[in-house]
């Protein structure tokens, strides 16, 4: 390791620069930035269906073959929009660098490395709390000096007591 004094604070994605180097080159990706900026290149609808895997280069020529991974529902979807990813891809790396895209499907849950992990299922709407829970929760944080802190701790109370009365009954 090298001797750091002297230079302050150093961004988080320089000390890890290296390694994400290291693994996005052992599946094919010289560019990292695909990985880890997946969502702003191929936009959030297509990130919330699919996540890059590999990229691998035929020994004839330009474009290689990026292989995208998502579930089995999602996969017809994605297929009618593989033109629309590859243009985007081949714009971040400059050049057209992916020329194939294949899918592969998996299983929502299930085998440990073809597991999806894609954005998950947004929050359902939650109705306003008892008029009772809130009033209770407003006297418990009553005490605190700190309006934010004092706020933090009544929406805490409020979830808690919430939760216990739906437990009961």
């Amino acid at each position: 390791m090298t001797e750091r004094r002297g230079r302050g604070f150093v961004p988080a994605g320089g000390l890890l620069r290296k390694r994400i180097r290291a693994v996005g080159e052992s599946r094919g990706f010289a560019v990292s930035r695909l990985l880890t900026h997946w969502p702003e290149i191929v936009g959030e609808d297509i990130a919330a269906m699919a996540v890059p895997v590999r990229i691998s280069y035929g020994r004839e020529g330009m474009g290689g073959t990026l292989t995208l991974l998502t579930t089995g529902a999602q996969a017809p979807i994605l297929q009618m929009r593989l033109p629309q990813i590859r243009e985007r891809v081949n714009a971040c790396y400059g050049y057209n660098a992916v020329s194939r895209i294949t899918v592969t499907q998996t299983a929502p849950t299930g085998f440990a490395e073809g597991q999806v992990a894609f954005a998950p299922r947004p929050k359902a709407d939650e109705t306003p709390p008892d008029p009772e829970i809130r009033l209770t929760a407003r006297t418990l944080s009553g005490e605190v000096q700190d309006p934010t802190l004092r706020a933090a701790l009544e929406a805490l109370a409020e979830k808690v007591l919430s939760r216990s009365r739906n437990n009961k009954g």
